[in-house]
């Protein structure tokens, strides 16, 4: 098991708020830590729906399912996930759906679990390859311009767009013995 933060980094809040501003109703996860804060605050948010997720490739046909319905969704997902979605996300572009994931990364910074690390690598790649606008976001100060530019870039401009939230960001994970 891992550990993760105790309590929210101020950045974490500012995503909740900036999903709650772009009008986002639906929010599709795998759980993960990295997300934790904002799962918790779509669960806790009347106007919002949180919808867990057995596997990643059925957030990418929430959001287009979301769209068509007059939603606006966004999917909340790890690195090791994206390879999971890669024949997926061919929706998007075959029906021209915006759409906006936000990807914590492992693989990266202090990376204690090697299995991760491949995916990591390749993460970006697999993303531009499938036709998405990507962007990272490495630090605190970043997060804000950063997610609010993906949101605006989907549900303004239409585009498919994807920000990574770097492991330095997210915090150093640590292998704990129970």
């Amino acid at each position: 098991m891992t550990t993760t933060q105790a309590a929210a980094a101020p950045w974490q809040e500012r995503i909740f708020t900036l999903l709650k501003e772009a009008g986002v109703r639906q929010v599709a996860y795998v759980p993960d830590a990295g997300h934790a804060h904002v799962i918790r605050r779509v669960q806790a948010d009347p106007d919002m729906r949180g919808i867990v997720l057995t596997t990643e490739e059925e957030g990418v046909a929430l959001a287009a399912g979301a769209w068509l319905g007059g939603e606006r969704a966004v999917l909340l997902m790890q690195s090791s996930g994206v390879g999971n979605c890669v024949n997926m996300l061919s929706l998007l572009q075959s029906g021209d759906f915006p759409f906006v994931t936000l990807v914590t990364m492992r693989g990266e910074y202090a990376e204690f679990n090697p299995w991760q690390c491949p995916m990591g690598r390749a993460t970006q790649g697999a993303l531009e390859l499938m036709g998405l606008a990507v962007h990272r976001a490495s630090t605190a100060e970043e997060v804000e311009d950063v997610v609010g530019a993906a949101l605006d870039a989907a549900f303004r401009g239409g585009q498919r767009v994807a920000v990574l939230l770097s492991q330095r960001l997210i915090g150093r994970k640590q292998w704990v013995a129970k």
